[in-house]
């Protein structure tokens, strides 16, 4: 089963539905029938010309250009969308907590809300710090509409490429180059000194769990209605989560249990040598346990 079969199985084609940054893939198309309304930052013809170089012909009628607007405010559709579907998107958005809000705004009450969501350990993002609480909140506060001038130097000099890959779909143990140089960040921080455009910029990494986490955490805040109802482990390099306002109960796991499956998820990514240290490290304290006490 692919990516697109994952989603698209858990919509209603009869439903209506609006998908969310399709760029020039989208994964309802009109053109299979799906009764789907487009939001995107650009119209048809403007996506065209900046993906000319990649093949456009999947790109369809934009219905709704964003221009930083609520989604309430763009479609004029209360609660009327059976299905949101979000791919790749939710890690660009400056303000996580708004977008979910919005989509929960244009969704019925028995709306299901798909996010394709970018595992960091299988792309660029692989050696970036996961994202946390407050950070998202502080932005949400903050009603940010642009990425900072630190989310855009952490995103460049962080960006890491294996064997001129920036994704990949098992975790790389070698091989890993940076893109960008001290000198050619501090030269983006001038250039981005007073900009006040939108320039676009991985703002959150995840891997599945901490994402869970970040929902369960800001559903028990009261900072967003929307909840987890299905969640698909890593497939190739990305994760599914399934978020509605009816239906939904969570991950099924407490904090504590969400952070010790981050804690595996990081621990799968460490390297051979750093495994193998760790053991030792493990063995020595239990031997040493067992000198003070004789007993491991």
């Amino acid at each position: 089963m692919n990516r697109n079969e994952v989603i698209l199985g858990m919509i209603d084609k009869q439903g209506v539905g609006l998908e969310v940054g399709p760029s020039f893939n989208p994964v309802a198309p009109k053109s299979a029938g799906y009764n789907v309304h487009i939001i995107d930052h650009l119209n048809r013809e403007q996506l065209r010309e900046k993906y000319k170089e990649l093949d456009t012909t999947a790109i369809e009628e934009v219905d709704f250009v964003y221009n930083g607007e609520s989604f309430l405010e763009l479609t004029n559709r209360p609660h009327h969308y059976d299905w949101i579907i979000a791919s790749h998107l939710i890690e660009h958005t400056t303000d996580l907590i708004r977008f979910l809000n919005d989509c929960q705004a244009v969704l019925k009450e028995s709306g299901l809300l798909c996010l394709v969501v970018p595992d960091a350990r299988f792309c660029f993002d692989y050696f970036r710090p996961l994202t946390g609480l407050g950070s998202i909140i502080d932005a949400h506060l903050e009603k940010r509409k642009i990425h900072t001038i630190g989310t855009a130097v952490e995103s460049t000099l962080n960006l890491v490429e294996v064997r001129d890959r920036i994704t990949w779909s098992k975790l790389p143990r070698q091989g890993f180059r940076f893109r960008s140089t001290y000198s050619d960040t501090i030269s983006l921080m001038k250039e981005l000194e007073g900009e006040t455009t939108y320039r676009d910029y991985h703002n959150w990494c995840f891997t599945p769990h901490s994402f869970r986490l970040l929902l369960h955490d800001l559903y028990h805040l009261d900072l967003i209605a929307l909840r987890e109802v299905t969640f698909i482990q890593t497939g190739g390099l990305e994760f599914f989560v399934f978020l509605g306002v009816h239906g939904g109960k969570g991950p099924q796991m407490d904090r504590l249990q969400l952070l010790q499956e981050i804690d595996k998820e990081l621990s799968a990514r460490a390297t051979p040598f750093a495994v193998l240290a760790t053991k030792l490290k493990l063995m020595k304290e239990r031997f040493m346990r067992h000198l003070r006490t004789g007993r491991f």
